[in-house]
C-alpha cells in the first residue's frame, strides 16, 4: 500500500481580552506544561510507530499566548499528509471560548479536532450533566478528552485513525501513575519564545489539601503521584541538551512531594557538575517547617518561590477548607525563605464572604507593613469549573456568568453577599494601586538590597506587576514582552473592525502604552538606583523582617485576628487585651 502521513497540530489556545482581542506576544512570560506532556507523548509514540511501520506521523506544537495560529496553513499540513487531527489541550476554562472558535474553523474544515484540559476535565469530574459550551463542543463532531493521555495516546491515534473516535474520553477516574513517564519536553524553537526560555515539568501530581476554589484537587487528584529523581535528571538533561537551564516546575505544591529531597539532591549534583540550573516552584505556607526543604531549593537553583498565601483572614480561609495556612507563621516563613535569597511571590484573593472594602484596604497595608512579601498578586475569588465552589453554586442554580472567558480571576463571575459587582471591582484596582505604590516598591527594594535579592530582578518584576492592570488591561501573568493584534483574530460575535478604523487606533494604542511602560520603567530605576547607593542600605530595618523569637513578638495583625483563629488549628493563644489591639 506504500507509505502515508498522519499530521497532529497542538495548539494551546490563548483567550481574549475584553475587546475581543487573542491576547497574543512576540513572547509570552509562562510557559505551558500541557503543550509539552502532550507533546513528549506524542513524540514517544512516534518513536514507537503505534500506527504502523508504513505510517509516518508528524507533530507540531504552537502556545498561541506567543504564535499566531494560521488555521489554512493548518489545514493544508494535514490534509497533505492524508490524515491527522488539531489536538486543544492544556485548554483552561477562560481558554475555552478561544478553543471552541478554532475548533469550529477546523471542524468546517472536516479536520478531526480533539480538546482537553482542565476546563473539560474539571466540568466532567464536578458536575452531574455537560454544560452548554461543552455540548456545543460535541455538536460540532469535537472529541472531549477529560484526564491524562499518559498510557491512553496509543489507543486516542489509532481511533482517530481509523474514523473511530468517541464523542467522549473520560479517564478522570483512572489516573496513572507518574514513575517513568514519557518526558514533557518541546522543541527549542518552541521554548525560546517564552520569556527567560523558560520549560516546565511537574514532578508530581495531585493534592492532599480540600481547597474549595481549588480545581487540582479534582482534575488530578487529592492522592498525589510523583516522578522519581532518575525521571527528573532526565527531563532536565534532554533540556539541557537543546540549551534550556531554567525550569518552572509546575507541582501546585512541590513541598508536598515524598520525593522533593531525592529530587533537590540530584539537582543539586547536577549544579556542582557546573550545570547552571534555575527553578521557579510552587508551595505551601508550611513548608518552612520541613527540615532542610528550603536550604536544598536554595542550592538546587530556585531563586523564585511561589506561596499560596491567599489571606490573612482566619474566617476566609477556614471557610474556603484553607486550613493549612497558619497566618501566625506567615512572616517566619517569609524569612526563612529570604534567608536564603530567594524572592517570594503570593497570591492573595478578594472577595470571600466576609470581606468588605474597608477590610480588604486594612489587610493590604498590614501586609505591607508586617509581612517581608516580595511580590503580591491579586484575584477574584472566583467559581472556577472543576471546583466544589462551582459545583455548589451550579447545583444550587446560583446565577454565575455563562461566558467562561471571564472565569481568569480577572473579572466578577458571581454575586458578592456584601459587595456590589462596583464596589468589588474597584477593590480590585485599588488592591494593586495601594500595594505597588512607589513608597512601598522603595520599601521591598530596600528589603530586597539587604537581605542580598536580586534588586534588579525585583524592580524589572515590580514594573510588570505595578503596569500590568494600568497599562495593559491584564493581569501580570498575562503579560508577555510586546502585544501583537490580529484584526481578524477578534471574537466572531464582536465582529471584525474596519481596517480604517483598526490601523490607526492600534498604532496610538501601542504609542501610547509603550510611553506608559517607559515611564514606569524610569520611575523604578530611578526609586532601585537611590536604594542602591544609599549608604546606610544594609542596615534598614522595619516591622516584617523582625524575627518572630516568641509569642509575645507575634505579628500585630496575629493578634488582631486571634479570635477569629480555631484552637484546633493549633494556633498560639492570645492574651485578649492584645487581641482587642
Amino acid at each position: 500500500m506504500g507509505r502515508r502521513g498522519f499530521h497532529i497540530e497542538l495548539i494551546k489556545p490563548s483567550h481574549y481580552d475584553d475587546n475581543g482581542y487573542v491576547i497574543q506576544w512576540r513572547r509570552s512570560s509562562i510557559p505551558s506544561n500541557s503543550l509539552a506532556s502532550v507533546h513528549g507523548l506524542l513524540e514517544d509514540a512516534i518513536a514507537n510507530r503505534v500506527l504502523g511501520a508504513d505510517v509516518d506521523i508528524t507533530v507540531e506544537a504552537t502556545d498561541e499566548c506567543n504564535t499566531i495560529v494560521d488555521v489554512s496553513s493548518v489545514v493544508a499540513k494535514i490534509r497533505k499528509a492524508g490524515s491527522g487531527f488539531v489536538g486543544l489541550v492544556g485548554v483552561q476554562s477562560n481558554q475555552y471560548p478561544r478553543a471552541l472558535d478554532l475548533a469550529r474553523r477546523f471542524r468546517a474544515a472536516d479536520v478531526p479536532v480533539v480538546i482537553g484540559g482542565f476546563h473539560v476535565s474539571g466540568c466532567i469530574s464536578m458536575l452531574p450533566e455537560l454544560p452548554p459550551e461543552l455540548k456545543a463542543a460535541q455538536d460540532i463532531g469535537a472529541v472531549l478528552y477529560a484526564g491524562e493521555a499518559e498510557g491512553r495516546m496509543d489507543e486516542l491515534l489509532r481511533d482517530i485513525d481509523r474514523g473511530e473516535s468517541k464523542p467522549v474520553y473520560n479517564f478522570m477516574h483512572d489516573l496513572p501513575g507518574m514513575e517513568a513517564a514519557v518526558t514533557p519536553i518541546l522543541p527549542r524553537s518552541v521554548v525560546r519564545r517564552v520569556l527567560g526560555n523558560y520549560a516546565s515539568f511537574d514532578a508530581g501530581r495531585g493534592c492532599p489539601f480540600q481547597c474549595s476554589f481549588c480545581t487540582i484537587i479534582n482534575v488530578q487528584g487529592r492522592k498525589s503521584r510523583y516522578r522519581t529523581a532518575d525521571d527528573v535528571e532526565q527531563i532536565v538533561r534532554d533540556n539541557l541538551a537543546l540549551g534550556i537551564h531554567h525550569f518552572f516546575v509546575t507541582d501546585d505544591n512541590f513541598a508536598r512531594n515524598k520525593n522533593w529531597e531525592p529530587i533537590l539532591d540530584r539537582l543539586i549534583e547536577l549544579r556542582d557538575e557546573g550545570i547552571k540550573i534555575r527553578l521557579i516552584i510552587q508551595v505551601d505556607t508550611l513548608c518552612h517547617r520541613i527540615p532542610n526543604f528550603i536550604e536544598k531549593v536554595a542550592k538546587a537553583g530556585c531563586n523564585s518561590v511561589y506561596i499560596g498565601l491567599e489571606n490573612i483572614n482566619p474566617q476566609s480561609l477556614a471557610g474556603a477548607k484553607k486550613r493549612q495556612n497558619k497566618i501566625w507563621e506567615y512572616r517566619q516563613m517569609l524569612q526563612d525563605w529570604r534567608k536564603h535569597k530567594v524572592m517570594t511571590w503570593a497570591g492573595y484573593i478578594l472577595g470571600f464572604p466576609t470581606d468588605t472594602p474597608e477590610a480588604i484596604a486594612r489587610d493590604i497595608e498590614t501586609i505591607k507593613r508586617e509581612l517581608p512579601v516580595d511580590i503580591l498578586e491579586f484575584f477574584f475569588l472566583t467559581p472556577l469549573p472543576g471546583s466544589e465552589d462551582h459545583k455548589r453554586l451550579y447545583i444550587d442554580g446560583v446565577p454565575m456568568d455563562p461566558d467562561m472567558n471571564n472565569y481568569d480571576l480577572e473579572h466578577v463571575t458571581t454575586a458578592h453577599p456584601i459587595m456590589s459587582e462596583a464596589d468589588w471591582k474597584e477593590v480590585y484596582r485599588d488592591a494593586w494601586r495601594r500595594y505597588y505604590s512607589d513608597e512601598h516598591v522603595e520599601t521591598v527594594l530596600r528589603r530586597a538590597v539587604r537581605d542580598g535579592i536580586n534588586p534588579r530582578k525585583v524592580a524589572h518584576v515590580l514594573t510588570v506587576f505595578s503596569g500590568a492592570l494600568r497599562i495593559e488591561g491584564l493581569h501580570p501573568l498575562q503579560i508577555g514582552v510586546v502585544r501583537r493584534k490580529v484584526r481578524r483574530e477578534r471574537r466572531p460575535e464582536l465582529g471584525v473592525q474596519s481596517p480604517l478604523v483598526f490601523y490607526p487606533q492600534r498604532i496610538w494604542e501601542a504609542t501610547v502604552t509603550a510611553a506608559r511602560w517607559v515611564s514606569l520603567y524610569r520611575r523604578y530605576d530611578r526609586i532601585k538606583k537611590r536604594v542602591m547607593t544609599d549608604p546606610t542600605r544594609m542596615s534598614y530595618i522595619d516591622d516584617a523582617l523582625r524575627p518572630v523569637a516568641e509569642e509575645a513578638e507575634l505579628p500585630q495583625f496575629v493578634r488582631h485576628y486571634a479570635d477569629k483563629i480555631p484552637q484546633t488549628y493549633g494556633a498560639p493563644k492570645v492574651a485578649t487585651a492584645d487581641a482587642a489591639d
